[in-house]
């Protein structure tokens, strides 16, 4: 399901348990998808996202992608606050693995549900953004960070 935000076309995928995907890169459309309550369900929490009338999302998510330590960084990504950042480093921290910043940099980057898993939280340490869904969305990362207010 392709939905339209303030920053751009954002696609949405879902399962019967959940949310599946979501990104800013086009995605297969089917037309069952109209009656998916998941879809219907994520599609109203960012639009309330957008205008800056929700914080956190409650939509159910069916990830069946990744290796553990990926879904292990995913569910840490969760647990950073509206409008607060981390860095790479504070992550791997986070999920006992301080060696492993360049791959929570990788696990980002395969985030299969952009803004909901919040991977646009997460920084350089010195606090300069970096990549975000490769080099050419580093503006929307801009923007997400300063919708929520975040300092960076």
């Amino acid at each position: 399901m392709k939905i339209m935000t303030p920053i751009g076309p954002f696609w949405l995928q879902a399962d019967d348990t959940g949310l599946t995907r979501g990104t800013f890169t086009p995605l297969p459309e089917d037309s069952a998808e109209k009656n998916n309550p998941h879809l219907a369900q994520a599609k109203k929490e960012l639009a309330e996202y957008f205008a800056g009338q929700r914080q956190n999302f409650t939509v159910p998510l069916s990830i069946k992608v990744g290796t553990a330590f990926q879904r292990q960084v995913w569910q840490a990504l969760q647990q950073i606050p509206f409008g607060d950042t981390r860095s790479y480093q504070a992550v791997a921290q986070a999920i006992d693995n301080p060696k492993a910043v360049r791959a929570i940099g990788q696990a980002n980057r395969h985030n299969p549900i952009a803004i909901i898993i919040p991977c646009h939280r997460v920084i350089g340490k010195n606090g300069q953004l970096t990549g975000y869904m490769g080099t050419s969305g580093v503006e929307l990362k801009r923007q997400l960070l300063a919708l929520e207010g975040a300092a960076f």
